[in-house]
């Protein structure tokens, strides 16, 4: 189990540095500002889930 948390844990917040790096290097290379928003918002969503996910693993373990 331990080990599969970890690796939960990892993904999600994996995902929201990706989405992250993906929106500031859009917004420097002066890309689109739609998609900026979009990347954004993504990034805000994919925070909600790793919070609830690293909540829910501290739950369980106890």
């Amino acid at each position: 189990m331990p080990a599969v948390a970890n690796m939960l844990v990892a993904v999600s917040v994996g995902a929201v540095a990706v989405v992250l790096v993906a929106g500031i290097v859009n917004m420097a290379r002066g890309g689109s500002p739609n998609l900026s928003q979009k990347l954004m918002r993504w990034r805000v969503g994919l925070q909600f889930l790793a919070i609830l996910v690293i909540v829910a693993i501290l739950w369980l373990r106890g």
